[in-house]
């Protein structure tokens, strides 16, 4: 399968509402994916199993068993990318979700075009973990993960151990969003889930030094009250 290819491209929606089951197939169909359809976290469980779909997009609010509960179920035996379907007013439980394992989320109410991107943009990060580039290219930023060398338009940028670390995950995680607390136990290591303070500070420093335009940045992108995601075409 192409990285951003709908022609063999395989999409489970998740959802207990017949309307927005209907709404996505119709959607997706359009637009050459093949849909299947779960009402339940048991029953996405059961055919992410037999049918290892390439993409899953998941409802938070589900029967018995919650989005979260599914993302953390799947996450231990499967890389499938999970795109959360989250109303604005469950910002904790999506921050929860995407701790559990879950790759973006898409605010409902959302268009067609929105969610095609993000499915896209899953299935090319996807593609760039099977490849497992050692040398990552993104416009003018290019990141040696061998050589822990960073440039940004052929110059050599120096890091300190931390913000490579910080900027490592991210890089390593394209188009994908990463919590605060993902980030902090990342880079900083277990006891500093809640240095938020800390967390701003490194993003800060390294905007600073790769982005063009620090305070409108291209690659190191904001998700509010989330955290953050590298978009590598910046």
């Amino acid at each position: 399968m192409r990285a951003d290819s709908a022609e063999s491209a395989n999409i489970l929606t998740v959802d207990d509402d017949p309307h927005v089951l209907r709404s996505l197939r119709a959607a997706l169909e359009s637009h050459g994916y093949r849909v299947r359809a779960a009402t339940t976290g048991p029953i996405a469980l059961e055919a992410c199993a037999a049918e290892r779909p390439d993409v899953v997009l998941l409802d938070l609010s589900l029967p018995g068993m919650d989005g979260v509960e599914v993302c953390r179920r799947l996450r231990d035996w499967s890389h499938v990318p999970i795109l959360v379907l989250s109303a604005r007013v469950h910002e904790q439980q999506k921050v929860q979700a995407l701790d559990a394992g879950a790759d973006d989320y898409i605010t409902k109410p959302f268009g067609t075009e929105e969610l095609l991107a993000r499915i896209r943009a899953a299935l090319r990060r996807e593609q760039a973990r099977r490849d497992d580039e050692p040398i990552i290219s993104a416009g003018g930023l290019v990141i040696d993960l061998v050589a822990r060398r960073v440039l940004v338009d052929g110059k050599e940028v120096h890091l300190t151990p931390t913000e490579y670390e910080l900027l490592r995950v991210l890089v390593t995680n394209p188009d994908r969003v990463l919590t605060h607390g993902y980030l902090l136990r990342t880079a900083l290591g277990s006891g500093y889930e809640d240095a938020l303070d800390n967390l701003r500070t490194f993003i800060a420093q390294l905007r600073r030094k790769l982005e063009r335009e620090p305070s409108r940045p291209r690659w190191i992108l904001t998700e509010p009250a989330v955290g953050y995601r590298f978009r590598p075409d910046g």
